[in-house]
């Protein structure tokens, strides 16, 4: 260097190296570690609370033969009665009940249920209704086509629907009706699509 007052081959070298000290021990710094793992943690704390999910199908054995129609029916009884769906392979949460065939809200938020009703009877036979809170759900049956006194019914939907914790839902079978033949065919699942954000966690300073 031409400098007479250099400190090494470089005159701002020190200064340099200083800086970099500087600047290294901010990032290590906990402010901002803290606002960096923020963000983060929100993220996943959120998404650790979302998993909330299920899936339940019946069990056959619980049918009993119908003299009248020489095959296995559950039902029919003279109250309504909720659907036993007893076989559970998904119960994330835990907010299934297996045992009394109804889905309790750990979380508010917003909720996507499903479910499928096979029946080998005629539509004025079966007619399971989705309820909320003892509500019945509007619901769109589907008429299946009747070639003798005994013929198939398929029914399908999706509902979305916003639950507080709390918030019951089942699928109810109607007095008088009845679901025969192939029970495990008949499915109810749920999950919950996002939590109400006023309820998410949060983390203070």
């Amino acid at each position: 260097c031409t400098f007479t007052r250099q400190r090494s081959c470089c005159c701002a070298a020190n200064e340099m190296y200083q800086l970099e000290d500087q600047t290294y021990g901010r990032v290590k710094g906990v402010n901002l570690q803290k606002d960096f793992m923020l963000p983060l943690s929100l993220c996943f704390s959120i998404s650790e609370s979302t998993k909330i999910a299920f899936k339940a199908t019946m069990n056959s054995a619980i049918a009993s033969v119908q003299p009248d129609l020489e095959v296995k029916c559950f039902g029919p009884f003279n109250i309504n009665v909720p659907l036993p769906f007893s076989e559970v392979t998904l119960n994330d949460g835990f907010g299934y009940n297996p045992t009394l065939g109804i889905f309790t809200a750990p979380k508010s938020g917003i909720y996507v249920f499903s479910f499928t009703i096979y029946s080998y009877v005629g539509e004025s036979d079966t007619k399971p209704v989705l309820l909320k809170k003892n509500i019945i759900l509007p619901s769109g049956f589907n008429r299946n086509c009747v070639l003798s006194h005994i013929s198939p019914f398929l029914h399908s939907q999706i509902v979305i629907l916003r639950l507080v914790q709390g918030d019951q839902v089942y699928l109810d079978l109607l007095s008088g009706r009845k679901i025969c033949r192939h029970l495990e065919y008949n499915i109810f699942t749920g999950y919950m699509l996002y939590p109400d954000m006023e309820e998410a966690p949060f983390y203070a300073d």
